[in-house]
């Protein structure tokens, strides 16, 4: 913004005038100091210009981003088009960028490479939500569709379809996933005695929607109805208490359908699957990296970190 105030017009009035008749007569018809006059006099070059503020902002900062920081975040972002923000900051700290991810953000917005299109959806208010105070204390399972575009002709042709079943520590976010191609109770009970030895603490409770695979409490069947599953079986049989949310509110399953969200958008989006083995040892690398990747929830740790850290705090507390 150059253009000249009246503010401008009179500094120029007042220094016009001390060159007339001097400092000290201009600061006593103009009422102000006879330093800031000086300082006025200094800046003046005969144009109205040279009197108007200029900005503090340094040039350059101490923290910015060098040329190589620069260059290599381009390099990322050409060679991971549709990498998101947080995918593309933990690879670039593995290869030894050092900044946080919102200074990622900020230089990424300022170069021009990156958009983000603002939302249309209205904003969610979340209710109060029980918030959990340790691992195990409840855990999420759901099952998931193998999206067919990633499995061969041959598969579909013998075997219809794979299933992917998942649980998720609340607490910690740790996952447990496991891959067949039947989708019932039976599945799911394996699937829960699995679960119980893979995670490194003891579980509570499990929670599930109200799907027939998990309970008969909503079959419209009446001699059904008041039947046990034998996933339900088996959650008494380990020990576990079982809830069920309310009918039609996928979002107090929240945890475990964003995780689903998360395996279509990094895991399944670029894959083909051979076998029902190729797609477990796919799923088993992919559960690893997912279980260590950091998480803005966690503090920007992984879930296996924030056990180890909850672990070491717990041990450190008994120790007083």
């Amino acid at each position: 913004m150059n253009s000249i105030t009246q503010d401008i017009l009179y500094k120029q009035s007042v220094v016009k005038y001390s060159y007339k008749y001097g400092v000290t007569k201009a600061a006593i018809k103009f009422k102000m100091y006879r330093k800031t006059i000086y300082r006025w006099r200094e800046k003046y070059d005969g144009t109205a210009k040279s009197l108007m503020n200029k900005s503090r902002r340094p040039h350059s900062h101490p923290r910015q981003h060098t040329e190589e920081e620069i260059k290599k975040i381009k390099d990322y972002k050409y060679k991971n088009k549709d990498t998101g923000l947080v995918v593309l900051w933990i690879k670039l700290k593995r290869a030894g960028y050092t900044r946080s991810i919102t200074s990622l953000y900020r230089v990424m917005q300022r170069l021009g490479i990156y958009n983000k299109a603002p939302s249309k959806k209205k904003e969610y208010e979340p209710k109060p939500y029980q918030q959990m105070t340790h691992p195990g204390e409840r855990v999420q399972i759901d099952v998931k569709y193998v999206p067919l575009k990633c499995l061969t002709k041959e598969i579909k042709e013998r075997d219809g379809r794979y299933y992917q079943y998942t649980a998720i520590d609340e607490y910690s976010r740790l996952r447990y996933t496991w891959f067949t191609n039947a989708y019932d109770t039976y599945a799911l009970s394996e699937f829960v005695r699995r679960m119980v030895k893979y995670f490194p603490f003891k579980i509570k409770t499990i929670q599930t929607d109200n799907g027939f695979e998990f309970t008969n409490r909503l079959n419209w069947q009446p001699f059904l109805k008041d039947k046990k599953t034998m996933f339900e079986n088996t959650l008494e049989e380990l020990g576990l208490e079982y809830k069920v949310i309310k009918p039609h509110i996928p979002k107090q399953n929240g945890r475990v359908e964003r995780s689903h969200r998360k395996d279509q958008e990094r895991f399944y989006y670029k894959r083909v699957f051979y076998n029902l083995e190729d797609l477990r040892n796919q799923g088993k690398e992919w559960r690893k990296e997912y279980n260590n990747f950091p998480m803005r929830p966690l503090g920007w740790l992984s879930p296996r970190e924030f056990i180890k850290k909850y672990k070491s705090q717990e041990e450190s507390l008994f120790a007083i």
